[in-house]
């Protein structure tokens, strides 16, 4: 299976995130079925969770809802790595790990397999290429679709591939995350790997919501963990935000909008994160934004 295109980030159902500090906390049960319906009305029928995600609610929403809607053709991913019940020590890729954990997600989804299994960040404790072996054998037993990797860096990436072929990575890319067009982007493309990213929108800061000169909203990711985005809260920033307003204004569409479209012309899709289904607006006007190179580039040149 390749995969491609846009998914659901499930990551604020029941939490923040993997944080064990907001663990029950983010959308509401009713709130993430509203947003999966919305989503699933609208084509967007790939969701992306986590382990540990609100301590391992996410899946559990999602296996809710999945009973419920008996929905055909769903495309799941999961993540493995952090703790699902907040414990420091219970963390990592060890194939004994791995196993015990992908039992629980299973029981938590509703399924027998996962179409898509992530290692969600390196873990310098096991080497990767016994995290690859475990995750190869869980492909053969038919556990799990396909495998890849999440939040690994160009180094991380080549040592995956001197022992297997993840099919996914998934790292942050936006307009202000650009990181990966270095190195990492040439080398999938060059060993067919789907890259999908998070965060196209860098926690909010693509969407027009923080202003130069004034408070950050209430309840938004500046006030509850800021600590990922503090390097935006610069004038450059600013200045960069306000080009892309104007762009948007002059297209007609929303900053957020334009920004995810930015993305989906530049790699082979986008995990979006919408806490409420309202907030899905975006996502769905990006489809219709069509970019030309030229667009693309000049855009990307806002915030160079």
């Amino acid at each position: 299976m390749t995969f491609h295109g846009i998914a659901l980030g499930c990551g604020n159902f029941g939490g923040v995130g993997s944080s064990p500090a907001f663990f029950g906390q983010g959308s509401t049960e009713e709130e993430a079925f509203a947003l999966m319906d919305r989503a699933w009305e609208n084509g967007i029928h790939w969701f992306d969770t986590a382990d540990a995600y609100g301590g391992g609610r996410s899946e559990s929403f999602i296996g809710r809802w999945r009973a419920a809607r008996k929905p055909e053709g769903l495309v799941l991913t999961t993540k493995v790595f952090n703790s699902t019940v907040g414990d420091p020590a219970d963390v990592g890729l060890a194939p004994d790990r791995i196993r015990r954990q992908i039992e629980g997600s299973l029981g938590r989804l509703g399924v027998d397999r996962i179409d898509l299994y992530l290692a969600h960040e390196p873990d310098p404790r096991t080497p990767l290429e016994e995290t690859i072996a475990c995750f190869e054998r869980l492909v053969d037993e038919g556990v799990i679709g396909a495998w890849g990797l999440s939040n690994f860096d160009l180094s991380g990436l080549a040592e995956a591939l001197r022992t297997g072929r993840p099919a996914l990575l998934q790292n942050p890319y936006s307009l202000l995350d650009r990181t990966d067009e270095h190195g990492v982007l040439p080398l999938c493309e060059a060993n067919g790997i789907s890259y999908v990213p998070f965060g196209p929108l860098s926690g909010g800061w693509l969407t027009g919501k923080y202003r130069r000169g004034e408070p950050f909203p209430a309840g938004s990711r500046m006030t509850l963990r800021p600590e990922p985005y503090e390097q935006f809260v610069d004038d450059a920033v600013f200045d960069g935000l306000d080009r892309l307003r104007d762009e948007a204004e002059s297209r007609g569409v929303s900053m957020a909008g334009l920004a995810f479209a930015w993305v989906l012309a530049s790699v082979d899709g986008a995990v979006c994160g919408p806490n409420r289904a309202e907030h899905l607006g975006p996502i769905l006007e990006a489809r219709g934004v069509a970019l030309s190179p030229v667009d693309r580039e000049r855009i990307g040149s806002f915030f160079s």
